[in-house]
């Protein structure tokens, strides 16, 4: 074996520096949720395989749940919806920098969509420079940064529906109103992005009517930070076919900006 092979042996199979390397995976999981396994080889140096036994070992003990391309914290699973507060200070410089990024994105005029959650909400605040806008969300909070703002030459609809543990008001009411519109340009976040199932929500309703914000608009946005990679929520609302642009972060990994530029949408890393 050569010395870069026993290198990786070494590192990857058992004793202090697997253990080592685990209990850093633990403690990274729980601190932001997800992790990807395209991140932790980078971060260790060690093979795709390695870490994979890594994760089946945690999720055997309990201390993860492996998901395709990586792993969550045992607190989220498939169903699992975090509360509006709770996300609004994970990721907030990421979120920034994507939000900045996705509104020079937005010109005077137009019609745009705002789905719900704290990278959008991140957004409408960026947008409040942006002359002449009718913006459609589902998000109260969202509408209230608009109507906070005082400007004459705004209209803001807000979609009601049932609200979600994230802010989001769903459901037939807020699938209904949106048949009949027609956006520019339709700005979502997910609770989860992945190579194969595409975007997801641990909301079955919330699903549904994202769909309908899709199909109502003729270009879609997502705008998510690189900790959403690898999560797999209960219900897909959109393929990699639906959407036209990824704005994300810098903390995303190389394997995942691949997988994302090889969808055919155009991949955005904001700075």
């Amino acid at each position: 074996m050569s010395a870069a092979g026993n290198a990786e042996a070494s590192r990857g199979r058992g004793g202090q520096l697997a253990a080592q390397r685990q209990a850093t995976i633990v403690a990274e999981v729980n601190s932001r949720g997800a992790v990807t396994v395209a991140e932790l080889v980078e971060r260790f140096g060690v093979s795709d395989m390695t870490i994979r036994r890594d994760l089946d070992a945690l999720d055997s003990s309990g201390l993860l749940h492996k998901v395709h391309g990586g792993a969550t914290s045992v607190g989220l699973r498939s169903a699992h919806e975090p509360g509006f507060d709770a996300k609004l200070t994970q990721e907030s410089t990421a979120k920034q920098a994507i939000a900045a990024e996705a509104a020079r994105r937005v010109r005077p005029d137009s019609a745009i969509g705002i789905g719900a959650g704290t990278t959008t909400y991140a957004l409408a605040r960026q947008l409040l420079r942006v002359e002449n806008l009718t913006v459609v969300t589902n998000s109260a909070r969202i509408a209230d940064v608009f109507h906070g703002n005082g400007r004459s030459d705004r209209t803001v609809v807000l979609i009601g529906g049932i609200r979600t543990p994230s802010d989001a008001l769903v459901g037939p009411i807020a699938t209904a109103a949106l048949q009949s519109l027609h956006l520019d340009m339709l700005f979502l976040g997910a609770h989860g992005v992945d190579a194969e199932h595409g975007l997801s929500t641990p909301n079955l309703m919330e699903a549904e009517t994202n769909r309908a914000f899709i199909a109502a608009s003729r270009e879609v946005v997502l705008v998510a930070d690189h900790t959403k990679w690898g999560t797999v929520g209960l219900s897909t609302f959109a393929t990699w076919d639906d959407l036209d642009v990824v704005v994300t972060d810098t903390g995303l990994p190389a394997a995942a900006r691949k997988a994302m530029r090889d969808t055919g949408c155009e991949l955005v890393v904001a700075s």
